[in-house]
This record gives structure tokens, C-alpha cells and sequence, in this order.
């Protein structure tokens, strides 16, 4: 992929993967040079003139009422990364950490910051020569903005803190030197306009969102093969059906199913073998298509947000403005990735109900009791049913909203909080509890299917062939006990690795 040139203005979701992830290089546009520069010439010109300011002039948060003279401005821009850097707990992810430094230089790029353009080359610099700050998880409110992790982002850029260079944790000063990128020292503003924003949790949020696109054609997938597995009646995917309660999100997930299952030999018709199946089977369009419209929902925000300014205060150099407002408040954010993480949730809600009934010989439709033929000596399933209740029952609690939540913070002065980065990592947790579930009942359903001795030469659905396919070219069907978890990890990495999703797109079109 060529570099990404930022504007501030077009950046995606998809974006975002290809830099966090595949490791896109970076640059700004002349048009965005010409802004930064713009933005810092107006802010220098309120140094001078000693105009109040926050942030510039003042002390923050509760300080905004204390003076801060000209020749204090570096000290000030220095106290507030070191004081703010008190982040806890683990480091986000590199990908994560990648993301979060484009989406600033990104907000940064639009030119309403006040911040010099050498010191977003520094930046610039971090992400394409693969430097990665060392960003604790923990210790965002979600306003005003993510100022811990932030700091932490900042703190190499000074000297400080800690940084992964070529796999190895050094102190930040040894991996900016090793990187061959300067040291910087910040001055007026700078400080501010590089902490003061929603990176880190729209960062985390964005991969969660696309990881659960992917995950959802996945849950249409594994649903279609279970389907075949228990001889599901497809009458309920038809579209005239869908075309009365028109819900994009539940009409794409019936045609998915349909597609999918085109051809099988192995699905029936209402009335054939029974009048109508369980929920877990003929509602899948109603309950994955409302988890598909809240992803296209979520996807929407995101990339309003990664093209938004979330800075405090905001530099309009034209106008001769510096207005302190409150766009680094996260709960523009906060409230869609709770409702990610309760459409993730739901995914694997109705995934475990599948898995009960593919291994309950009450409700297999004659299969052998917990998919093995030798039951008693051998357990089969039995016990990744419970892993599957399991993390059903984690992402139970997982899913309580963070929004709902405030506490007030810097004396009152910042009395309304979103919580949104909470919000968006247990969104990534539900989503990784998630993704297991379906690699589960991707095992299960394969294993019903060659269980299925009554319909043994019956032929697959075009696109559900192509996905037995690809597990069974990993995984071999279980004829006695093995140890499970490699076989699940396994599932799991062919999850991660698009490789079906890829493979049956190829086939039968976009999955919707």
C-alpha cells in the first residue's frame, strides 16, 4: 500500500487496520502543512501579546485561573505530561498503540491545534520508523479526552517514559535514540493539544469494530453450517418474508444465509421433517442483523470521530479565536462502543444456544450425544459447551454499560465524565470472548456434519462447502478424545486470519 497522506478530513476505518496493523506509512498533505502551520503562528501571537488563554496562559483543569507568564510556557507543557503520565496496567497492544498515534496525528493534521509541525513530524516519525509508546490500559475518565494514556504517548517524544523498539521495552530516550528520531521539548500549547482528545478509545474501538464486521460474517456462517447440521428449515430466510419488517441489518443477514446455503442438499423445507425450529435457528436474520446494523451504526461514528477535532481549546487563526469548548468529551464515543459491546454479546448469545443443541442429544435431531460415538469413554463436546456458557456468562457482565457512569474529577471542575475508553476495552474483551464461541461451534457444527450419518453423501451449501472446507483442512474430525484447546485456538486464528470470509466471498459475493 503507498503512504497514507492525512488531512484531517478522509481518513477510514479501513485506514486505520492498514496502518495499525500492516503497517501503511504516513505523511501529512501540503494543505494540512500550510493549516498547522497557520494554527501555531496564531497561538505564538497569543504568547506574546499575553492574552488569557487556557491551556496556553493558564494552568488546567481546575488551574485555568492561575496566570502562567511567557518564559513559563516550556515548564508548564513539560509539568503537564510528566504529572499526567499515571497510567496502570498492562500496554495497549503495538497495533492499538499505532492506531492511536495516527488518529492523533490525524486531529492534529486539520490545523485548529496550535502545535508546530516539526513536532508532528516527531510523531510522524514514531509510527513509520515503528517506534511504540509504552501506554498503560488504564486510567482514562473519557474526558477531558484521554489525558493519562496520551501522556504516556507523549513522554518518549520528551525523553521520558518508555518505549518498544524492535521488540524490546527501553527507556524512552534509548529507543528515540536507537530510532534515530530527536527529543523535543514542547512548548506553549503543545503539551495540551497532544493529550487533549478520544484517540486511545476510539483507537481501541475502531479495531474491535472491524475485528466484529469480520466476526459477524463469521456468525452468519457458522449459524449456516449448524443449520445443515440439524436439517434447519430455510423457508424463514426467504425475502419476502424479510421484506416486511425491513430492517437493513436482518434483511442482509437472511440473504447471507440463503446464499450460503444455496444448493445444500442437507436443509429442509417447513413441514418436511418439522413445522418450525428453535430461535437459535430461525430468528439467526433477526438477531445477527440487529448486531449488523448497530456495527454499520458504530462504523459511522467512528469514522466521524477519527476525522473530527477533539482539542481544548480550539485555534481558528482566521478568526482570531481560541474557544474553549468541550469537544474532548468521549460521549459521542462512549455510548456506541457500549453498544458494540452488547451487540458482541448477542453474537455469542445465540452462537452457545447453536452449540447446546448441536451436542444435546434431546435436541440434535438423532446425532450422537455430544457429538462422539463412543459417548461415556469418551466426553466429546460436552466440555466446550461449558467453555462457550462460560464466556456467554463473562460477556454478561462485561456488557453492563460504562456511560451509565460518572465520577466528577480536578475538584468539580470536570463534574461529568464518559468512561468511554472502559467502554471500548471491554468491547475488545466481549469481542475476544466472542470470537471464541464461534470457533467453537465452527468445531462442533463441522463435527455434527460428518456425524450426520442419514445425509453422509448429501452435498454442502456453496458457500457453507467452502468454509467445512478450510477447517477440515486444519482440523480433523475428533473419532476419540483429543486435547481441545489447541483445536479451538486453531479455529480461532482461522477466524482472525479472514481466510473463510475471504474464500466465500470469492465464491458467492459479499457477505453483507
Amino acid at each position: 500500500m503507498k503512504n497514507l497522506l492525512l488531512d484531517g478530513n478522509h481518513l477510514t476505518l479501513e485506514d486505520v487496520v492498514a496502518v495499525s496493523r500492516h503497517h501503511c506509512k504516513v505523511n501529512l498533505t501540503e494543505d494540512a502543512i500550510s493549516k498547522i502551520n497557520q494554527s501555531r503562528e496564531y497561538v505564538d501571537q497569543l504568547v506574546e501579546s499575553g492574552e488569557i488563554v487556557y491551556g496556553i496562559t493558564t494552568g488546567f483543569g481546575d488551574f485555568s485561573s492561575v496566570h502562567i507568564s511567557k518564559d513559563q510556557a516550556v515548564e508548564l507543557q513539560r509539568n503537564l505530561i510528566i504529572s499526567h503520565a499515571c497510567g496502570v496496567g498492562n500496554h495497549f497492544s503495538e497495533e492499538v498503540t499505532r492506531a492511536i498515534i495516527l488518529l492523533r496525528l490525524n486531529n492534529l493534521a486539520k490545523g485548529f491545534s496550535g502545535i508546530r509541525l516539526s513536532t508532528m513530524q516527531v510523531l510522524v516519525d514514531m509510527l513509520n520508523k515503528g517506534l511504540y509508546p509504552a501506554i498503560p490500559e488504564k486510567g482514562s475518565l473519557g474526558a477531558s479526552g484521554d489525558l493519562a494514556p496520551l501522556a504516556h504517548m507523549v513522554l518518549p517524544m520528551i525523553g521520558e517514559g518508555e518505549a518498544y523498539y524492535k521488540g524490546k521495552l527501553l527507556p524512552g530516550a534509548e529507543a528515540m535514540k536507537e530510532a534515530g528520531i530527536q527529543i523535543i521539548e514542547l512548548v506553549s500549547k503543545e503539551g495540551l493539544a497532544l493529550i487533549n482528545g478520544t484517540q486511545v478509545m476510539t483507537a481501541a474501538g475502531a479495531l474491535t469494530c472491524y475485528d466484529s464486521i469480520n466476526l459477524m460474517k463469521l456468525a452468519d456462517i457458522s449459524a449456516s453450517l449448524s443449520i445443515e447440521a440439524l436439517q434447519g428449515i430455510t423457508d424463514p430466510f426467504i425475502p419476502e418474508l424479510h421484506a416486511l419488517r425491513p430492517h437493513q441489518g436482518q434483511i442482509n443477514s437472511a440473504k447471507n444465509l440463503l446464499s450460503l446455503l444455496n444448493g445444500s442438499e442437507r436443509t429442509t423445507r417447513q413441514g418436511e421433517i418439522r413445522v418450525q425450529d428453535a430461535y437459535s435457528l430461525r430468528c439467526v436474520p433477526q438477531v445477527h442483523g440487529a448486531s449488523w446494523d448497530t456495527f454499520n451504526y458504530v462504523k459511522n461514528k467512528i469514522e466521524i470521530e477519527i476525522n473530527s477535532v477533539t482539542d481544548n481549546p480550539i485555534i481558528f487563526p482566521e478568526k482570531k479565536l481560541a474557544i474553549s469548548g468541550g469537544h474532548f468529551h468521549g460521549q459521542p464515543m462512549a455510548l456506541p462502543f457500549d453498544f458494540l459491546g452488547i451487540a458482541i454479546a448477542e453474537i455469542a448469545n445465540i452462537s452457545e444456544r447453536r452449540i447446546e443443541r448441536l451436542v444435546n442429544p434431546s435436541l440434535n435431531n438423532d446425532l450422537p450425544a455430544f457429538l462422539t460415538q463412543q459417548g461415556g469413554l469418551h466426553s466429546g463436546f460436552m466440555i466446550t459447551q461449558y467453555v462457550a456458557a462460560a464466556l456467554v456468562s463473562e460477556n454478561k457482565v462485561l456488557a453492563h454499560p460504562a456511560s451509565v457512569d460518572s465520577i466528577p474529577s480536578s475538584a468539580n471542575q470536570e463534574d461529568h465524565v464518559s468512561m468511554g475508553t472502559i467502554a471500548a476495552r471491554k468491547a475488545q474483551n466481549i469481542y475476544q470472548n466472542t470470537k471464541n464461541v464461534i470457533a467453537i461451534e465452527l468445531l462442533a457444527a463441522t463435527q455434527a456434519i460428518d456425524l450426520a450419518t442419514d445425509s453422509s453423501n448429501k452435498k454442502l451449501g456453496k458457500g457453507t462447502q467452502i468454509a467445512y472446507n478450510i477447517i477440515r483442512d486444519q482440523i480433523e474430525p475428533f473419532s476419540k478424545d483429543r486435547v481441545m484447546y489447541p483445536e479451538i485456538n486453531k479455529a480461532a486464528n482461522i477466524i482472525d486470519s479472514e481466510s473463510i470470509v475471504n474464500s466465500v466471498e470469492k465464491e458467492i459475493g459479499q457477505l453483507l
